[in-house]
């Protein structure tokens, strides 16, 4: 199992031009095939991946800057073409509308990728040196562990991060220990079966007021202009801000869940599906706020790291099924209380559905269902948890 893990790089000012000479000839080689690829196809021939990776060779002799760059790096630039060109055919296939892969205009190319060689870390003094660039250092909070397998090197406004992706064993299950099932929602972000409650820490629409004054002022100022860079690097501090936020609190959330119990059962949402066809823009725009899919892609690996069971369930019915009786009980997305009007249960509508999510993935039949008081967490005291906090509930 690969893990990721990003940590701030602090490379000073000649190695900050090589990084960003080296970013720009990898923008150069993806424009570059990409203009070939689409040329080819216009003719009638079908261009291969392998094809346009021998095509490397001969333009590294037509155009020798491309030699300034390390070769592993320059053939990864291939790769994410072809993976980029994958998915847009599968878009496609799927009935989307949708054009052709754009080019990488400016300062949009933002990532090497070192794969498999080309670097060496040096943990003593927390430096990884890659081939072409030199040295850099890094801030190590947390030590990766396992076989390193590549290095990426990336930019974010004026920062810049290295990615190391390491190989890990994969832990045996947990045979024994608690089980929980996790609803996820808007007005909480998530409710278990365990009665926690979850706020949903909206940090987007917190900070949505300061990004249209920041959209308005880059809007009113001359493209490209100095005052334009610098209206548009303050809205990229805003976002990248927004960003740090959210990775922080899906991080701790989901590592809390991990520690505290040996099975954790989840609906399988089409995520996608939802934000693409929500009923109104803003509902669209909460449900991508809200990151569900980051949110269980976090608690996916870090269970298959620990021995946690991951399980996902058919969603169908979990919000409309009486969790005490089993009894379909319809209700629109404004009622936020189910009540059973067959056997009488009454509990908060996310908290039924998170019963019945359990019950459906450790596959149990239905029986009475106590109801407990719900145990309200704030995002403050999510965002304040250290990796060996306390489980939620003791039990």
């Amino acid at each position: 199992m690969l893990i990721s893990y990003k940590y701030r790089a602090y490379p000073d000012a000649i190695t900050r031009t090589r990084l960003n000479t080296a970013l720009d000839t990898c923008r150069w080689l993806y424009n570059k095939l990409l203009e070939e690829c689409n040329t080819a196809r216009e003719h009638g021939v079908n261009p291969t991946m392998r094809g346009m990776q021998a095509r490397i060779v001969t333009l590294k002799e037509e155009n020798p800057f491309l030699k300034d760059v390390y070769s592993k790096v320059l053939q990864m630039v291939n790769y994410t073409l072809w993976s980029n060109l994958r998915a847009l055919s599968q878009t496609k296939k799927k009935g989307r509308k949708i054009g052709n892969l754009r080019f990488k205009g400016a300062s949009r190319y933002r990532t090497l990728n070192y794969n498999q060689s080309g670097f060496k870390i040096d943990r003593e003094h927390r430096t990884i040196t890659f081939s072409k660039i030199g040295a850099i250092p890094f801030r190590m909070h947390r030590p990766y562990s396992g076989d390193v397998k590549g290095v990426l090197i990336t930019r974010s406004g004026d920062r810049w991060y290295v990615i190391v992706q390491a190989e890990q064993t994969v832990s045996a299950s947990k045979r024994e220990g608690r089980s929980v099932g996790i609803d996820v929602g808007l007005n909480s972000f998530v409710v278990d079966s365990d009665g926690t409650v979850i706020e949903n820490p909206r940090f987007y629409e917190r900070s949505l007021d300061r990004i249209k004054k920041l959209q308005q002022s880059i809007a009113r100022k001359k493209r490209r202009s100095q005052n334009w860079k610098k209206a548009k690097y303050r809205l990229e501090k805003v976002y990248e801000h927004i960003t740090n936020q959210k990775r922080d609190f899906l991080h701790k959330l989901s590592r809390q869940y991990v520690d505290t119990y040996a099975t954790i059962c989840v609906e399988d949402l089409n995520i996608k599906y939802l934000k693409e066809n929500g009923k109104s823009r803003g509902l669209r725009r909460s449900i991508h706020s809200a990151s569900w899919g980051r949110f269980y892609s976090y608690l996916s690996y870090k269970a298959e790291s620990a021995g946690t069971n991951f399980i996902q369930i058919d969603p169908r019915d979990t919000t409309q099924m009486c969790a005490n009786c089993g009894s379909i009980v319809k209700k629109s997305l404004s009622e936020r209380v189910h009540e059973c009007p067959y056997c009488g249960f009454v509990a908060d509508r996310d908290y039924n559905a998170a019963v019945n999510i359990h019950r459906v993935g450790m596959e149990q039949p239905f029986e009475p269902v106590e109801m407990i008081p719900l145990h309200h967490i704030s995002v403050m005291q999510v965002l304040s948890m250290k990796q060996e906090a306390t489980p939620f509930r003791e039990g």
